[in-house]
């Protein structure tokens, strides 16, 4: 892992979700650059504006650099829609993601 997937997962995670990258800086406080300053590798965001990052697209740091969860947004929200269903209905869901999945 590398400054080429911090710029890539935030490119990703912003496009999935609909916001430019002017908008997203203006949400975070910057300048209306900051964000295209990060993706075209010319700076790296700090500590602070990384958690900030994470907390806009309701993710923890761990899931920004899970590789293998492409899309840590949406799965964060079945997780949680998911709570509260008795088992019968998780286990249908879960029938239903590996049907998917085939």
């Amino acid at each position: 892992m590398d400054e080429k997937y911090i710029k890539q997962r935030i490119a990703k995670l912003r496009t999935d979700n609909n916001i430019s990258a002017r908008e997203l800086s203006q949400r975070l406080g910057q300048s209306t650059g900051y964000i295209n300053t990060i993706e075209n590798g010319k700076s790296l965001p700090s500590m602070t504006m990384f958690l900030a990052i994470c907390d806009y697209f309701g993710i923890t740091p761990s899931d920004f650099f899970d590789k293998e969860n492409e899309y840590p947004d949406v799965i964060k929200e079945i997780v949680e829609e998911c709570k509260g269903l008795d088992r019968s209905a998780l286990e249908s869901i879960l029938n239903l993601i590996k049907n998917m999945k085939k």
